[in-house]
């Protein structure tokens, strides 16, 4: 699991926590949840090239370092991607932004695509996919073949929470395809849902059942 990128800081850990109780609120859960994205997307993004800029200081010039935020592209995968999604737009706020409409067959547990919606150019952008578990790993490796058609620079799988089962399904389909995830859960049960796990992401976001 060399590829696996445990973000087990204080912080996350302790707002992970919150999340996961069954009385946390609609509105606790979200907050929390764009506070995560915000701290996890701080160390997805530590090895992002960087350009050096000629800026004025109030008191000389220099030459700075940036990031073109327009090279990255945050891919949600639809719906409970959209609440990573938020917190990550907050630091990166020049990124672009990409959809894949994905849905779970409640009999096969497969991903079947509804919607696909990216910036043009993706060969020369840096791609964030984001979605809040990595259970069976179905959708997951559907989007990132999905995205892959359009060959970005690079391909990063962010995610709250996953399971040996889903790392398992996800290496074995894209083993370039580096996984950050806050927490590795125990297992899957029968119908696809992580143990101890948080219950269903979407519906907790969305205040939907």
């Amino acid at each position: 699991m060399s590829n696996v990128h445990l973000l087990d800081h204080p912080l996350v850990q302790h707002k992970l926590t919150l999340m996961r109780r069954k009385e946390a609120s609609t509105n606790s859960f979200r907050r929390l949840l764009n506070e995560i994205s915000m701290l996890m997307a701080y160390e997805v993004t530590r090895d992002m090239v960087m350009q050096d800029i000629e800026i004025e200081t109030p008191l000389e010039t220099m030459n700075a370092k940036v990031i073109d935020g327009k090279k990255v592209v945050l891919v949600s995968i639809l719906r409970a991607g959209t609440g990573i999604l938020d917190g990550m737009l907050s630091v990166i706020p020049g990124a672009r932004v990409g959809h894949i409409g994905l849905y779970r067959d409640p009999k096969t547990l497969t991903a079947v695509e509804y919607y696909f919606k990216m910036p043009g150019e993706m060969e020369e952008r840096d791609a964030i996919v984001v979605d809040p578990m990595l259970a069976t790993g179905n959708s997951a490796v559907a989007a990132v073949e999905r995205l892959k058609e359009l060959n970005p620079k690079s391909i990063k799988f962010v995610c709250l929470l996953t399971c040996p089962e889903g790392i398992k399904t996800m290496q074995e389909a894209h083993p370039d395809v580096p996984i950050y995830t806050a927490a590795i859960d125990r297992e899957l049960n029968s119908h696809g849902y992580i143990l101890p796990g948080l219950g269903d992401a979407g519906d907790r976001i969305f205040g939907t059942k």
